[in-house]
C-alpha cells in the first residue's frame, strides 16, 4: 500500500463529528474543541504515515486519543489547589482565602442585576463607593473611604492626585520594593512625582523632613516596612509627629501600611503591625492598605482618611481606570462586614484563622493526616510529624515566624523531588514543601475539608 493510499484512509474531520463519538463530543464539549483536537490527532496520525509507520487510524481505536484532547483543551488553566506549603498569603497561590460569607456573597451579587450605581430609594444613577464607604469608616474611624484595584493602585492614584510635578519626600530606609519588582521610587516616577530621599538607610528624623520641606513639596509619605525589617541600630519618624509636621505646613501625609490589619495581633504574640485604626487616630490624612493580605478578603487597595482628600481623589481621571468591579465590592463588603464582631472575624476569616490558630489544633489535623496516610503507605515511605515554622507570606509579618505541625514524608522508591512533581502535577495539585531528602505538609495551611483529598492525592502519586 503506497503512503498516498495510507494517507486516504485517515479518518476526516466531518465523518468524526458525524460518528456517536462526535455527537458525545458535541453535547459536551465546544464545538471549537471538539473540532481542534481531531485535527490534531488526524495531522498527529499523518505524520507518523509520512514517517513510514503504520497506525490504526480507525476512529473507534483514535476516538480514545481525540476525547483525551479534548478534556485537556477544555480544563480551565486556573485551578483550585492544595496549599501545604505553611505560607498563608502566598501570593503566588492567590493570597487570601475568602470566608464562606463573602463567597456567599459574591454569588448571589454575580449571578443577576445588583445596584452597583443604582439608587434604590431615589430612582436614580448612584455611586458605587457608596455601598461600602460606611462600614469601612465604621470600622477604621476615618472620614472617607474609596476602593482601587490594588495598594500598589492606591498609592499610585495617591501620588497622582496629590504630587504631580511636586516633590514626595520619603525616608531612604522606605524605599521598599515588593514582589514583581513593584519599586516606590518607579511608582513616584510612573505618577510624576518627584522623590526627595531623607535620612539614611537605618536612621531618619523629623528634622530630616523638615530641612526638606520646600514651596514645591506635595506629600509626606510614609511607607511600612510591611515585608522587611531594619533592626540594630535604627530610628524612624513615628507617624504622630509627621503628621504634625504636615498640619503645620498644610501637607498632606500618607502612610502605606501595606498590610492592612483592622485586629490588633499583640494578643497571639505577633508585634509590629500597626491597625489601620491606629494610624488613622495618630493624624495620618490618608492610609492605604491591601484588601487580600491580612484583612482577609479580595484583591484590593483600600484608601481612608480625610473626607477632603477623598473626594480630590474621586474626581481623579485614573480612578476609572483603577475602579473595582462588582464581585470585588460583594466579598469586600462581606470580608468587612465580619469585622464588625472580632471574635467571629478570626473564626471564620480563614487568613486570620490560620494565623492566630492555636498550635494543638494544627497537632490535631496533622496527626489525622499521618494516620491516614499510615493506612496505605507504611510500606512505601517514611512518616512522622516534626515541629516546623510557617510564615505569614504575602510580604506581611517579615520578622513573625508561626509555629507548626509538619507530616514529614520520606518516600522508599522514588526520589523526593518526582513526588513532589507527581503531587504538584496532580489533581488537584499539592503544593508541599521539600527538605532534605523529605517532602513537607505543613497542617496549618490544609483545610480541615481539604485532608481527605490530600491523602487521596499523595496515594495516587505512589500508585
Amino acid at each position: 500500500m503506497t503512503i498516498q493510499q495510507k494517507l486516504s484512509r485517515l479518518p476526516q474531520i466531518n465523518e468524526c463529528l458525524k460518528s456517536p463519538h462526535g455527537q458525545k463530543w458535541l453535547e459536551s464539549y465546544y464545538r471549537t474543541i471538539v473540532v481542534r483536537s481531531i485535527r490534531e490527532v488526524i495531522d498527529s496520525l499523518r505524520k507518523e504515515i509520512l514517517s513510514g509507520a503504520e497506525p490504526d487510524v480507525s476512529l473507534d481505536t483514535v476516538a480514545g486519543d481525540i476525547e483525551s484532547l479534548i478534556r485537556r483543551h477544555s480544563a480551565y488553566r486556573l485551578l483550585p489547589l492544595i496549599n501545604a506549603s505553611g505560607v498563608v498569603i502566598h501570593t503566588n497561590l492567590g493570597r487570601a482565602i475568602l470566608s464562606d460569607r463573602a463567597i456567599e456573597n459574591v454569588a448571589s451579587i454575580a449571578g443577576g442585576y445588583s445596584n452597583l450605581e443604582y439608587e434604590i430609594t431615589k430612582g436614580k444613577r448612584g455611586k458605587r463607593y457608596s455601598h461600602i464607604k460606611n462600614i469601612i469608616t465604621e470600622l477604621t474611624g476615618a472620614e472617607d473611604a474609596i476602593v482601587v484595584n490594588n495598594n500598589a493602585a492606591a498609592v499610585l492614584i495617591c501620588l497622582d492626585t496629590f504630587a504631580k510635578g511636586k516633590e514626595v519626600i520619603t525616608s531612604r530606609g522606605e524605599l521598599v520594593e515588593i514582589g514583581g519588582s513593584f519599586r516606590i521610587p518607579a511608582v513616584m516616577q510612573a505618577s510624576g512625582a518627584i522623590l526627595r530621599e531623607v535620612g539614611t538607610t537605618n536612621k531618619t528624623h523629623l528634622s530630616d523632613y523638615e530641612n526638606a520641606l520646600c514651596g514645591n513639596t506635595g506629600l509626606l509619605l510614609k511607607v511600612h516596612q510591611s515585608n522587611y525589617k531594619v533592626i540594630g541600630f535604627t530610628e524612624e519618624v513615628p507617624i504622630s509627629d509627621l503628621a504634625a509636621l504636615g498640619k503645620e505646613f498644610r501637607i498632606p501625609v500618607v502612610d502605606d501600611l501595606g498590610s492592612g490589619s483592622l485586629i490588633g495581633l499583640e494578643q497571639f504574640g505577633i508585634y509590629g503591625e500597626p491597625t489601620v485604626q491606629e494610624v488613622i487616630q495618630q493624624g495620618a490624612d490618608l492610609v492605604t492598605f491591601s484588601g487580600d493580605k491580612l484583612l482577609g478578603g479580595p484583591q484590593s487597595g483600600i484608601i481612608v482618611g480625610k473626607e477632603k482628600l477623598i473626594q480630590q481623589i474621586q474626581k481623579n481621571p485614573m480612578l476609572r481606570a483603577m475602579r473595582i468591579d462588582k464581585m470585588t465590592f460583594a466579598a469586600l463588603e462581606a470580608t468587612f462586614m465580619q469585622y464588625l464582631d472580632e471574635e467571629k472575624a478570626l473564626r471564620d476569616i480563614p487568613t486570620l484563622k490560620m494565623l492566630t490558630q492555636p498550635e494543638k489544633d494544627i497537632r490535631k489535623r496533622a496527626r489525622k493526616i499521618l494516620s491516614l496516610l499510615k493506612k496505605s503507605l507504611s510500606d512505601h515511605a517514611e512518616m512522622e510529624i516534626i515541629p516546623d515554622q510557617s510564615r505569614a507570606g504575602g510580604g506581611s509579618l517579615p520578622e513573625t515566624n508561626f509555629p507548626t505541625f509538619s507530616v514529614s514524608l520520606k518516600p522508599r522508591n522514588m526520589s523526593v523531588n518526582a513526588l513532589e512533581k507527581k503531587l504538584r502535577s496532580g489533581t488537584p495539585p499539592v503544593i508541599a514543601r521539600i527538605q532534605g531528602a523529605c517532602l513537607l505538609f505543613d497542617a496549618r495551611t490544609v483545610q480541615d475539608k481539604e485532608v481527605k483529598i490530600l491523602v487521596n492525592c499523595v496515594k495516587a502519586a505512589f500508585e
